[in-house]
Parts: C-alpha cells; sequence; structure tokens
C-alpha cells in the first residue's frame, strides 16, 4: 500500500507547471544523483535532453526546457530566487556553457541539446523525460517519467515513493478513513497527524504546515500587488490587481499580516466574497504564469484553489488557528486518494484530475474547518469532483493561463458549494461515495480522448491555434 505523505501533495516550487516544470526540474536532479553514484559526474563533457509526448507538445509553454537547465544547474524550486531565472537562462545561452550541478563545466546548447520529440511518446506515461550524459569514455542514458504534481518515477521503478514505509493508519480509499476515524473516535486531521508522525516529529509538522500557509499567503499577496502582462506570447493582461484595489479601497497596511486583518474586517456584501475568492485564485495563478513561487496543490495549474477557499475560512468565516492545519491535512489527505485511486496529472486524465482534484480537497478541508463530520468532509469531496468529471485539459499555446487561470477561479466556488451542501446535508441519504467518485474519474481519465489530455490539440487549444513565444 502506497504511503503519501501531505507534504508530497503539498510541494512548494516554481510555475508554472507542476508536471511539465517541477517534475522535469526534480528529475535533472534526480538524474546528477544518479550520475554521482555511478562515479560519471566528473567525467561528463556533455548532457543531451529528450522529452516527449506531451512534455514536448506543451512543453515550450510550460517552460520545461527552462526547468531542465535550471535543474541541470544546482538551482533547486525551493530556494531559487525566481526573479532572476531567465537571466540566469539567458546567460547559459549566451556563454553555451553550463555549470553542471553548479561545479563541473559543460559545453552546452539549448536547441541542440534539448529535443522535443512531438510525435513520439514512451510507453509508460505521456510525460516522458530522457537524459544522457555524455562522458569521456561513452555515454549513459536515463528515463524519467513525470507523472504529476511534481511526482517522478524513473524507468523500471514501480513508484516515485520506492521505499516501504509502514504507516499506523494505512489508507488507500475513503472508506478505510473513515473506518479508522469511527474506530479511534478522532477525526480525519487527527489521523493523518498520526501518520505523518512517521516520517517526522510533531514539531516539524507543524512547521512544515505553517510554512505552507506562509507560502500561500505570500504568493496571494504577491499577485494581488502585481499588474501587468503575462510571459508566453498570449498577451493576456493580470487582472488580480485591479479586482484586488477595488475591493480593498482606501485601506493601509505595510506587512502580509495587517492587509489579512484589514480584509478580515470588512463587512462584504456576498458579491464581495465571491470577488475575494475569485480575486485570491487569479493572484495565485497569474504568478504561477509568470514562474512565480507557488505550492503544488495538488499541482501548479490548480495552485489557486486551495489557497483561495482557505482564504476564504481565515477571511471570511468564524475561524480558529487550528482550523489552518486541520484544513491542509484533510485537504492533502483526499488529494493522497485520487493519487492512488485514480490520477493528479492533466496528461493522464485531464483537468478533472488538476482543477477537480483541487476543488474536491479544498471542499473537504473547509467542511472540516466548518465543523462537519467526517462523512460530510467525504461527502464534500465527493461533490465537489463530482460536477468536475470530465473536464479537459485545452491550454491555449501549451501555456498554463487560457483557461487554466480562471478555472481556479471556478474550481473554488465549487469547492465551497459543495461544502456548504454537504454541511447541510444527510450523508446517509447520499448515493453516490468519494471512492466510486475516483472510481469514475479514473474511467473517465481512461475513456477520454488523448488530444484533450494536456497536449494543445483539443478543445479551445484547436479553436483558438496561436504560435506562442519562449517563455
Amino acid at each position: 500500500m502506497e504511503a503519501i505523505s501531505v507534504f508530497d501533495i503539498f510541494k512548494i516550487g516554481v510555475g508554472p507547471s507542476s508536471s511539465h516544470t517541477m517534475g522535469p526540474w526534480r528529475a535533472a536532479q534526480q538524474f546528477l544523483r544518479l550520475c554521482r553514484d555511478l562515479d560519471l559526474f566528473n567525467d561528463t563533457v556533455q548532457v543531451t535532453v529528450d522529452l516527449f509526448g506531451s512534455l514536448a507538445k506543451t512543453g515550450k509553454g510550460h517552460g520545461t526546457d527552462i526547468a531542465v537547465i535550471l535543474g541541470l544547474s544546482g538551482q533547486d524550486p525551493v530556494t531559487c530566487d525566481t526573479a532572476k531565472i531567465n537571466e540566469k537562462v539567458d546567460w547559459i545561452e549566451t556563454v553555451g556553457t553550463l555549470l553542471l550541478d553548479g561545479e563541473n563545466p559543460i559545453r552546452f546548447d539549448r536547441q541542440r541539446d534539448i529535443v522535443f520529440h512531438f510525435d513520439k511518446s514512451l510507453p509508460f506515461h505521456p510525460n516522458g523525460i530522457q537524459f544522457t550524459a555524455v562522458c569521456v569514455g561513452g555515454s549513459f542514458t536515463e528515463t524519467y517519467y513525470s507523472v504529476g504534481g511534481g511526482f517522478v518515477v524513473q524507468e523500471h521503478q514501480d513508484s516515485d515513493r520506492p521505499e516501504v514505509t509502514k504507516l499506523p493508519f494505512p489508507i488507500e480509499h475513503g472508506w478505510q478513513l473513515r473506518s479508522y476515524c469511527v474506530d479511534q473516535g478522532e477525526t480525519i486531521p487527527r489521523i493523518v497527524w498520526k501518520n505523518e508522525t512517521t516520517w517526522r516529529p510533531l514539531p516539524e509538522i507543524k512547521n512544515k504546515l505553517n510554512d505552507l500557509w506562509e507560502a500561500f499567503v505570500d504568493c496571494v499577496y504577491r499577485g494581488c500587488h502585481t499588474e501587468g502582462i503575462l510571459p508566453g506570447g498570449l498577451g493576456v493582461v493580470r487582472r488580480a490587481a485591479k479586482i484586488h484595489n477595488a475591493l480593498i479601497g482606501d485601506a493601509t497596511y505595510r506587512t502580509k499580516e495587517e492587509w489579512l486583518d484589514q480584509i478580515r474586517s470588512q463587512k462584504p456584501t456576498f458579491q464581495e466574497v465571491s470577488r475575494w475568492v475569485s480575486c485570491f485564485a487569479l493572484a495565485v495563478n497569474e504568478e504561477n504564469a509568470s514562474f512565480g513561487r507557488v505550492v503544488t496543490a495538488p499541482t501548479n495549474g490548480a495552485a489557486g484553489v486551495i489557497p483561495a477557499v482557505l482564504l476564504y475560512y481565515w477571511c471570511f468565516c468564524d475561524n480558529e488557528p487550528r482550523g489552518i492545519q486541520d484544513f491542509l491535512l484533510t485537504a492533502g489527505e483526499i488529494g493522497s486518494l485520487f493519487k492512488k485511486g485514480a490520477t493528479i496529472s492533466a496528461a493522464m486524465g485531464g483537468c478533472q484530475a488538476e482543477i477537480g482534484v483541487s476543488s474536491a480537497m479544498a471542499a473537504a478541508g473547509l467542511t472540516q474547518c466548518l465543523g462537519g463530520s467526517v462523512d460530510q468532509v467525504l461527502m464534500a469531496a465527493e461533490i465537489a469532483m463530482e460536477h468536475h468529471l470530465g473536464l479537459t485539459c485545452d491550454p491555449i499555446g501549451g501555456l498554463v493561463q487560457i483557461p487554466c487561470i480562471e478555472r481556479n477561479t471556478m474550481g473554488a466556488i465549487k469547492a465551497i458549494t459543495a461544502a456548504n451542501i454537504a454541511m447541510d446535508s444527510n450523508p446517509e441519504d447520499a448515493k453516490v461515495s468519494l471512492d466510486k467518485v475516483i472510481e469514475s474519474m479514473w474511467a473517465t481519465a481512461l475513456d477520454m480522448n488523448a488530444k484533450y489530455k494536456e497536449t494543445a490539440e483539443g478543445g479551445l487549444a484547436f479553436a483558438i491555434p496561436v504560435n506562442v513565444s519562449e517563455c
């Protein structure tokens, strides 16, 4: 039984895509570690990269080549200076040299050494990437797959988490999670807490949850205070700042904390609350589209739903500090159920695997914080996903902009609605369980035409073909 931590589902990184940016970035880092383990690192004089399937078809728009270059250069998505990404890549292109893992200078030509195989896919997953280290005495090649949410699987590896971890409460299905809660007399977040202590001590769990909260708020704050045009060639105008300025009015603040206090002190109408939620979601995904720092939740393309609903809870509901932790623990566990039972990769399941899953996660987290029962929490997740089934991934120009950014606002609003419905319902009357909707989602993904799975060949991407510039 696969063991997935909440901190595997929620990962701090760089936009615009967890599968097409974060995954290849991490794969490059893994390849460098493998070269060191095989004692090939110092003998490497060139590295070539081959991108297949969806990674090739929408790689330019997602900045896959940029991510690979940064990963090979020794940059880390959690700590790198996002404001200098283009500067670093431009310098490497100009001098024709890449400092491998920050140490070994090798010759590098972006056009020659990164090849996009638009008409070829590898068998295991649509997001395939091969690295070849050209050494003094020969060459070595390894294949990786970016399976969604920043998770990476090496060729012939059964799982992206190969180590065997024994949890006190192993969970593969929603019914198991419910059974543990009933048997132990605990809430969902309490069960998840106990599992998390398998990986790290309690103080570290609390610190990491707080780090996630801070990263969410930082991202929303930046997005609400940044204007301009998104990169990539579509000419998409950032809207979050304009909406934010209209909503915040003449309020003054010096810090993010004061900013949140100003929002919480308002007495907004229903329409204003709805606009705030949309503003939060837009802010995150505009940051994501600009190679900003975001949190996979469970992916980058769906990164705005969780923070938008979490800030809705914090700003407009009766809340308590513990609620943030409970929200994230609950949402993270729901995300892991979808990863185990279906997919969180749009290249495998369409946008239902990203916005749909994030909406289900957010609905569950919010319901938990509003005082819902275990059954109501699971019901909220089911309701949210039920109304995303079949949602295709059709990014115009392969960019995580249209319709991706607005879809995060829709996912957030649906999550809040699902939570409200669940809170007013008797779960015993429900006809569809969370496990059944996960099963249905996976069946839908398998039946979905490949052109609707993050290829930019169907849907809006087909209806509005464009030529985009490099990010």
